[in-house]
């Protein structure tokens, strides 16, 4: 390997693509859509009613700017190169992309880890909720959720901006860390900058999987002592969150499967599943949890569709009940 700086990468992923390319573009162009139109929704309901002017709505509404800003990242860069004859990208956007991808992924995290703290306030102390999650209580947890991931990867990711780069093979859908260090012309720097993430990893995950293992460890026990109707109710308002959090665990598994091991040998339609799961799977999925599956949140989008005579009256009332 030469020490030339290479300008593009080429991304392997997309040679045995090339077939379906054209199906797989209208295929990624709606989910794009859908994912923009679902959580743009959600957004605007929740606006637009101040009975939605709620903690967990806010908290809401920030997962859906994050989804947004997810699959901005990646579905529209996804598209351009599929339909391009050398499946080329510039070295200086993989970079970007890889800074997008890792800081919406971390802070997807730690959202989860603030709603799982609002529901234990709200199922733990109902009478004292709104003193517990005050208005500038929630501005300080928004604040913690938007900035830390970006300024904690940033210090991380500085290591990487450093590199100059000679190898020109990408083999994913999309740019991530690890990928562009093992192009880097440096085995030094590979060893250094894997055994830096490692460190830093904790800061990623310990607080975040410590504050959804107590709340939902406190939200069970006081459960035991309610009655069973209220219990019902209790899971209902952490059933959401619940899904969304299974959603974040299967796209990280997902996600460690591909790195550790060799996936040559599996099929190409699995791969593309699987690396695609951990973005547009939630993005989808989260704006129908919080939206349907949350009572008030799904009357007042019904309610919106019936103004804008999208849905008939009659068939709203259905659903609602």
């Amino acid at each position: 390997m030469d020490n030339t700086t290479v300008l593009t990468f080429t991304m392997t992923a997309y040679t045995v693509m090339e077939n379906y390319k054209h199906g797989l573009f209208t295929i990624f162009l709606l989910l794009y859509c859908i994912t923009i139109i679902l959580n743009s929704l959600l957004i605007t309901v929740i606006h637009q009613n101040k009975a939605l002017h709620q903690p967990m709505n806010v908290f809401t509404c920030m997962l859906s700017i994050n989804e947004i800003y997810g699959s901005t990242s990646l579905l529209p860069a996804i598209m351009v190169v599929l339909m391009s004859e050398t499946h080329e990208v510039i070295v200086k956007w993989c970079m970007a992309q890889v800074y997008f991808l890792h800081t919406y992924a971390a802070a997807k995290f730690l959202i989860l880890a603030v709603m799982g703290y609002d529901r234990y306030a709200a199922i733990c102390f109902p009478l004292h909720y709104h003193s517990i999650m005050s208005n500038s209580k929630v501005a300080k947890l928004v604040l913690l959720a938007g900035l830390y991931p970006l300024i904690v990867f940033a210090c991380f990711y500085s290591l990487t901006l450093q590199l100059s780069f000679c190898g020109k093979v990408m083999p994913k859908l999309y740019c991530v860390n690890m990928e562009l260090v093992k192009n880097s012309c440096s085995n030094d720097s590979q060893l250094y900058i894997s055994t830096v993430g490692l460190a830093l990893l904790p800061l990623y995950v310990v607080p975040q999987v410590a504050m959804i293992a107590f709340s939902y460890v406190k939200i069970s026990r006081v459960c035991r002592n309610l009655s069973r109707e209220s219990q019902r109710n209790a899971l209902k308002t952490c059933i959401p969150h619940l899904l969304s959090l299974l959603n974040y665990t299967i796209g990280t598994f997902f996600e460690i499967i591909q790195t550790r091991f060799d996936m040559t040998r599996v099929p190409f339609e699995t791969r593309i599943f699987m690396s695609l799961y951990f973005v547009i799977i939630p993005s989808i999925a989260n704006p129908v949890l919080y939206g349907l599956g949350t009572q008030i949140v799904r009357v007042q989008i019904l309610n919106l569709f019936v103004r804008y005579k999208i849905l008939p009256t009659n068939l709203a009332k259905a659903v609602v009940a």
